[in-house]
């Protein structure tokens, strides 16, 4: 779904990288219709599976090694970047997964046709932090966002939020801890200067290491209302 299709919306920064080789542009004309979510219909959640969201998956690394490793969960991935869509698609192609579904735009157009409740976990890897204070509006991390967030996450689901930003940490800790419906249940630092079990590091993760950036990981738990 483009944006022109959703004038209300608008998505910032850059949709494209370099040139794709011939068989990335076959793959984004060929296989992603095939796993692209219809937003024209309901989505297309298999009954007792588990499913997962990735907002803004890069190029994929992370996504298409948790879908790899458990092959019984469901997972959908949004991304605006042609290039990261299309090395996601090779990689799904190469491996043969067929337990991810994909939307190239925006991740508020998934969450606001995803039933209540219906995740069990979202992912939140490196968002843009928009550092520029007039730009902070435009960070993903809003009270907007929360509240779809948590509409579509079911209770003792997870939202899992790894920044290398101190300023895009700071941010989204004091918006989560005001937020109602989530609590950060951490005791010591080990609760987030470690990642998770089964983390995947990204060239994004790994660049910003090599630049002396040290990477926070908060979980964030959904509560009952």
């Amino acid at each position: 779904m483009t944006e022109a299709a959703h004038p209300s919306r608008r998505l910032y920064g850059r949709s494209r990288g370099k040139a794709l080789r011939p068989h990335q542009s076959e793959l984004m004309s060929e296989l992603l219709p095939k796993l692209s979510i219809d937003l024209a219909k309901p989505l297309p959640l298999r009954p007792g599976r588990e499913a997962r969201l990735e907002i803004g998956f890069g190029g994929g690394e992370h996504l298409i090694e948790a879908a790899a490793r458990e092959p019984q969960i469901d997972f959908f991935g949004c991304e605006p970047f042609v290039n990261g869509m299309a090395k996601l698609l090779a990689q799904i192609e190469a491996r043969g997964l067929d337990n991810i579904r994909l939307h190239r735009g925006d991740a508020g157009e998934v969450l606001d046709r995803l039933p209540a409740a219906s995740l069990s976990r979202i992912y939140l890897f490196y968002p843009d932090p928009w550092p520029k204070r007039r730009h902070r509006k435009r960070r993903f991390v809003s009270p907007e966002n929360l509240e779809k967030l948590a509409r579509v996450l079911r209770p003792g689901a997870e939202l899992r939020f790894a920044t290398d930003i101190d300023d895009y940490a700071a941010w989204t800790l004091a918006r989560l801890r005001a937020c109602r419906h989530f609590s950060w249940r951490a005791k010591t630092a080990q609760d987030w200067l470690v990642p998770w079990a089964g983390w995947t590091q990204t060239k994004y993760e790994a660049k910003a290491m090599a630049a002396g950036r040290h990477p926070v990981y908060l979980t964030f738990i959904r509560e009952s209302d």
